[in-house]
């Protein structure tokens, strides 16, 4: 399976940005986006698309159902935690 890449540039509606991976586990991830002094932490996750045998990185949509954006790390690592108590939860 194609992992996501640690670190890229972006492409479409987010061309240009800069992505770099924070944190991540078996149920989440954390990147920080780097766009002209306007940084943000993204937090989702862990999609599998199984069409295309990889981990999905979240499109716009996405975004307050799946993922997060913040500006705080501290919000993202919450955030995060989160997500994994969740999935440990409901995988029991």
């Amino acid at each position: 399976m194609k992992e996501l890449e640690k670190e890229f540039t972006g492409k479409g509606e987010v061309k240009g940005f800069r992505f770099t991976q924070i944190k991540q586990n078996q149920h989440a991830f954390i990147y920080k986006v780097e766009d002209n002094g306007d940084d943000r932490y993204e937090v989702f996750e862990k999609r599998i698309n199984k069409k295309w045998n990889c981990i999905s990185y979240p499109k716009s949509k996405s975004f307050g159902l799946w993922a997060w954006s913040c500006k705080f790390l501290e919000r993202a690592h919450n955030i995060f935690d989160d997500i994994s108590l969740r999935k440990e939860v409901k995988n029991g």
